[in-house]
Order: C-alpha cells, then sequence, then structure tokens
C-alpha cells in the first residue's frame, strides 16, 4: 500500500500544477487466477484495461483523468503503476512483461531527463508525452514510506516512466502484431493500422522478409527463439517454390519478397480447411519487382540465430546449406558485367519504387558483402563447397577493393573529380569511369563537411550518384566493408549534417530529395514519391536499430543514443508511423501506415542494443584477416593493369 499511495501522491497532491484539482482515480485491483500467463490487451482510444494475471503476481492499475490548468486536456492518458508483489518464476509471464533495462558495466542507459523540451527550473508538460499510455513504476523509485526518494525529483520520476512506458507499449504491439502457422508463430506483419480500409491494406498485412528483420532481432535479443527459427525454416521451404511470370522464372535461389497465411479448404472435404503459406516472389508486387535484398537479410538473420541462441544445429541442417549455397550460386553466377558488385533493377531493395537506384546501389552492395562473409562462416567445409567458397573469397576482396576506392567521398576526393579529364583511354587511367566532373552537384559542394565523408550510392560509367543513401552506408559500416577510417568518416558527416538527417525524426533514408525536373524524370512523376516524402528524402524511424549497431560496432554509441532520444519525443504519439515527410520530417507521412512494425521493432532493437552493446556481435562482422592480406596484395599489384591471357577453366559449384 505505501507504494501505490506514494504514486498517487505523485499523480496527485504532489502536482497540482501538472494535473490540476480535479483528479479522478480508479483502483482496478487484479485478483490471483491459475493463469499461467499474462496477456494485456487494450483497445486503442479506450480506458478499460482488463488484465489476467499470472499466479504469484499481483498488478495494481491505476486510471487517471488527468487535465492541464492551463486550458488545455490530455485525452485519453491511462497511467497503469504495475506493482509487481513477488517474482513470477513463469517464462511466458516474463515475454508478456515489460522490457527492464540492465544497468551493468558497460551498459549504455539514455538519459530520459532529455527527453522532453523542458525549460530549465520549469514543470515539463504533461502534453510533450500526450499519448503515454503504460506508466510503470518500479518500486524502487520510491521509499517505503511513500515519499519520492532524497534524490530524485517529479521531473526525473516522469520522464524514467515515460521512457519505461514506450519500451512497454511497444513490446505490446510487436506481439500484436505476430503471425501463426499451424498453431506456431512466423512472422509479423508489416502493419497493423486500424484506420486502413480493408481496400487500403494492399500487402501491409503479410509478412516481408526485410521487415521482419528487425523484428526477430528484437526477439533474438530479448531471449525468444522460436519465431526466428520458424520464420528461417518456413522461408526456406518456400524458396523451392515454382516462380513464374509471363512465361518466365528466376533463378531457384530467389527468396519470396513477403507471404501471407491463408486458410482454404482442404482438398476433396469442402467441409474441412487448412493453412498454406502463400508467398510473393515479386509477381503480384507494385513494379513486378524481385526482392534481391530477401535472400541476403535471410542469410544475415540467419547467421545472427545461431550466435544468439546458440543452437548452430539450424544452420548445420543439409536443407538450410543447401539453401544457403542456392542464394550463393544465383549472386555469384557469371554475367556480363566488369565489376564486382551485383547488378539490379530499380526498386530491388527497401527502395522498392522507382527512384533511380538501378545499376550497382550500395544498399544491395552493401548487403551482398555482409551475407557474403555469413555464409563463409556458415557453410561447412566439405568436398562439395570448396569452389563455392574459393569463389565467395575471390568476391570479398574484389568487391571490397571496388567500394572502398571507387565508391568513396570525401573533400579531398571531391576535390580530385573535380579536376578530373575525360575520355582516357588507357589501363592506368584515372578517371575510369569517364566521371564528367559537371556532374558535381552544387548542393554537394556545399554540404560536404571539412571533416568526414561517406559512400556514394551508385556507380555505372559516366554516372555517380552523389545522393546519400543511409542505409548503405550504415551497413557497410556494420559488415566491415569500409575501413575503420572511412567508418569513424561516416559517423563524422552524420554528427556534422545531424540536423539534415536526423532533424525531428531520424533517420533520412536517403538525402536530398529529388526535386522539379529531376524528380518528373527519375521516378517518373511519382505521387508517393515527392520531394521530401517516403524513399524520396522522407525519415524512416526504423533506421535507428541499423544506426544503433553502426556506432557501437564504432564505440560511438552516444550518435545511436541521441537518436533514440530524438524519436523518443513523438513516435508513440504519432502512432508509430511508417515514414516522416518535410525536409526536417515534421509531418507524419501522407501516405504512411500506423502502427508499422518495424517502426516499432527498429526502436526497441536500438534500445536493446544501448542497454546491452555486447549483443550487437550478432550482428557485426570484422574484417578477416585473411582478406585484409589478399586485400593488400591486390592493391600492390595494381588490379587495373593485369596479365592478359586465356583464362582457365572454372570449375562448377556443386550445390
Amino acid at each position: 500500500m505505501a507504494t501505490s499511495e506514494a504514486v498517487l501522491q505523485v499523480l496527485g497532491g504532489s502536482l497540482p500544477s501538472l494535473f490540476g484539482s480535479d483528479n479522478s482515480f480508479r483502483k482496478l485491483v487484479s485478483s490471483h487466477t491459475s493463469r499461467s500467463f499474462i496477456r494485456i490487451r487494450k483497445k486503442r482510444g479506450s480506458k478499460c484495461v482488463n488484465f489476467l494475471n499470472c499466479s504469484n503476481i499481483s498488478y495494481r492499475a491505476i486510471r487517471v483523468d488527468c487535465f492541464q490548468s492551463t486550458r488545455q486536456s490530455v485525452h485519453g492518458d491511462i497511467a497503469h503503476s504495475y506493482l509487481r508483489s513477488v517474482n513470477c518464476k513463469c517464462q511466458q509471464a516474463d515475454s508478456a512483461s515489460s522490457v527492464a533495462s540492465e544497468k551493468g558495466n558497460g551498459s549504455w542507459i539514455i538519459d530520459n531527463d532529455q527527453s522532453f523540451d523542458t525549460v530549465p527550473g520549469n514543470t515539463p508538460s504533461l502534453m510533450q508525452f500526450e499519448t503515454v499510455r503504460e506508466l510503470k513504476v518500479g518500486e524502487e523509485d520510491f521509499q517505503s514510506n511513500g515519499s519520492l526518494p532524497p534524490n530524485g525529483s517529479v521531473e526525473d520520476t516522469l520522464n524514467r516512466i515515460a521512457g519505461n512506458s514506450i519500451e512497454d507499449e511497444a513490446w505490446e504491439l510487436l506481439r500484436e502484431s505476430m503471425v501463426y502457422y499451424c498453431g506456431s508463430p512466423v512472422g509479423t506483419i508489416a502493419a497493423k493500422d486500424p484506420t486502413s480500409s480493408t481496400a487500403d491494406v494492399l500487402n501491409y498485412d503479410q509478412v516481408f522478409i526485410r521487415d521482419f528483420i528487425p523484428s526477430g532481432i528484437a526477439f533474438l535479443l530479448k531471449g525468444e527463439y522460436e519465431i526466428v527459427r520458424n520464420f528461417i525454416l518456413h522461408t526456406l521451404q518456400l524458396q523451392s517454390w515454382e516462380k513464374t511470370m509471363d512465361c518466365h522464372s528466376p533463378g531457384q535461389g530467389l527468396m519470396p519478397a513477403s507471404f501471407k497465411v491463408r486458410t482454404v479448404p482442404l482438398d476433396g472435404d469442402d467441409s474441412a480447411t487448412e493453412e498454406v503459406l502463400d508467398p510473393d516472389f515479386g509477381e503480384a508486387a507494385i513494379g513486378r519487382v524481385a526482392p534481391v535484398d530477401s535472400g541476403l537479410w535471410w542469410i544475415i538473420l540467419l547467421r545472427a540465430y545461431g550466435k544468439s541462441s546458440g543452437d548452430l544445429s539450424v544452420q548445420e541442417r543439409i536443407d538450410v546449406q543447401t539453401g544457403i549455397k542456392m542464394i550463393l550460386r544465383l549472386c555469384l553466377a557469371d554475367g556480363f558485367d566488369m565489376f564486382p558488385t551485383l547488378l539490379v533493377t530499380d526498386g530491388s531493395c527497401m527502395i522498392d519504387r522507382r527512384m533511380g537506384i538501378h545499376g550497382h546501389p550500395l544498399e544491395i552492395q552493401a548487403l551482398f558483402h555482409s551475407a557474403l562473409l555469413c555464409a563463409r562462416e556458415m557453410l561447412t567445409p566439405e568436398d562439395g563447397s570448396a569452389d563455392l567458397i574459393r569463389a565467395l573469397n575471390n568476391r570479398l576482396v574484389a568487391l571490397s577493393f571496388h567500394i572502398r576506392k571507387y565508391y568513396w567521398i570525401d573533400m579531398k576526393k571531391l576535390n580530385e573529380i573535380y579536376r578530373y579529364q575525360t575520355e582516357e583511354y588507357s589501363y592506368d587511367a584515372v578517371n575510369k569511369f569517364n566521371i564528367y566532373p559537371d556532374q558535381i552537384s552544387p548542393w554537394l559542394v556545399d554540404w560536404m563537411p571539412s571533416k568526414g565523408g561517406y559512400l556514394i550510392g551508385n556507380l555505372q560509367p559516366a554516372h555517380m550518384d552523389f545522393r546519400f543513401f543511409s542505409l548503405g552506408n550504415l551497413w557497410s559500416i556494420v559488415c566491415s566493408l569500409t575501413t575503420d577510417d572511412q567508418s569513424h568518416a561516416i559517423l563524422d558527416l552524420i554528427e556534422a549534417k545531424w540536423t539534415d538527417l536526423v532533424a525531428d525524426m531520424p533517420f533520412k533514408i536517403c538525402y536530398p530529395a529529388l526535386e522539379g525536373q529531376e524528380w518528373k524524370i527519375i521516378t517518373g512523376c511519382d505521387p508517393k514519391n515527392t520531394p521530401w516524402s517516403y524513399h524520396n528524402g522522407g525519415a524512416w524511424p526504423t533506421l535507428l536499430w541499423q544506426l544503433a549497431v553502426a556506432s557501437i560496432k564504432m564505440n560511438r554509441p552516444e550518435i545511436a543514443a541521441k537518436a533514440v532520444e530524438v524519436a523518443e519525443k513523438r513516435i508513440s504519439r504519432d502512432k508509430w508511423p511508417e515514414y516522416y515527410d518535410t525536409k526536417k520530417a515534421r509531418f507524419i507521412g501522407k501516405q504512411a501506415r500506423l502502427f508499422q512494425t518495424w517502426s516499432i521493432a527498429g526502436y526497441l532493437v536500438a534500445k536493446l542494443l544501448l542497454a546491452n552493446p555486447s549483443s550487437a556481435n550478432i550482428l557485426i562482422s570484422q574484417e578477416d584477416s585473411e582478406l585484409l592480406n589478399a586485400f593488400s596484395c591486390a592493391i600492390s599489384s595494381n588490379p587495373g593493369r593485369k596479365k592478359r591471357g586465356p583464362k582457365s577453366p572454372q570449375k562448377t559449384y556443386i550445390v
């Protein structure tokens, strides 16, 4: 009782300036039940909360209708004070309870004191966290006599409560998005937006490979491995499905973009039904583009599962080993291209609409490099894999050299391009790709900081895409595609251009936006990719988790912590949008789905990683010493001029 009275003291009489004099409190005291798990459900916008409590756990919910005395009201604010009386030993109950950050050595805990725009000395306005749904108050926040801690303050307590509340809400929403197949969890849907009509759902009710990655990582970091294991194995089964569009079939190793669990009548018995997985390999997608990144993300998640759970039996299975080889064979197949980078069409990755990224986009190259490293680590040594591993190693060296040398740009490199000579016909040409200096846009000259740099978005003959693409640059850091110096320079640029790349909501998917005639020509006048919207310079909260991994790898987690702090000011209040519009990310995206799952999961992964930085190792790939030596030899031997002669017969890959 002392603790609950202290909560009433804080939320009631101790804060007359915040809540006014007309406060109504209702205690919903739950009874002990024999249920073996907790499931908390509430309708959004409703003030009723139902609890099914685990035995040996007692919860008290306090409903508070708060009104400011300054003519502003707080609509639907509900403060839930979960007061734990004894420890629950039920694993399922633990998984349904809220996240508790471990403040151990080496942990990075975000200072929630900075999560509200307050004037020093003033009490923070409750309107700044207008729709906080759950306020978790631990007993440690109050003394046994119900008073505030001697070194605490009302502002400290409320900020800490609000931070925990956002995480609690995020976990609840993530669990609500889970999809089940034959009674087992197999993924999370893209979005569960209650404001969308049936006609507007499109494919947001499906499980996307790329969208599930942050959800899967969140569950791994939470110690819940079943859903990730099921996802890996079921999508592997879909890999072998027949894929045909207009009488043409792509390569066998292609992974689906998404799948949906459907209930269909059982063959021969109309009275019975069965559940089936219905995959989409791009033949039903808008634009009919094959998802090149799906297989790459699948390999990355497979490695993360093994490192996190310690269960290596999944990656050692024959069918899983075959799936890895099929993806590699598809990616390493010979073609007409002279470059080691993957050649893809527009819209074949996260940017899945026409945005001028066809060719060799950085995002695909970073994921390609990461998947090669992960596959190299997981492939079992056997005679049938020797040729494939040899080809994989050769590609890794060539890809690293190509990206580091030709995609990198900073002020020094920009000045070098500015002075390029063109039309050079020579093995030793400086301007190997015949880049015309007039391609350098005026915005880049003014935008490039004196300290820092980044990898350009694309490179083709006579074309350099100078736009900054966030995912490609961040994941290049994570998988060691960039050198340490280049990785630090990318983070330096992010800090220098914080108001452009983060602003009011992290993180810009690319910078700058295509505008005017350029937008018309490159996007085809796409009404969804208007300037500073969606993929054309929109801000995507899901990118928080990639920023967190990259920052932690370079031992600069304060960058991600600062971005998370910015997001916490409004992402819950805005109902977890898919993306934000305008140059400073002031508006919720005009066509953004609310309660977007990877926005929720991206935030959770960032918080979990910052609380336990060492857990980022399940995603990070360090540069291999053997590959580093081979890379050094490649540089010293001048790969631009090699001895010409007949090529030795190439061995086939055994899959």
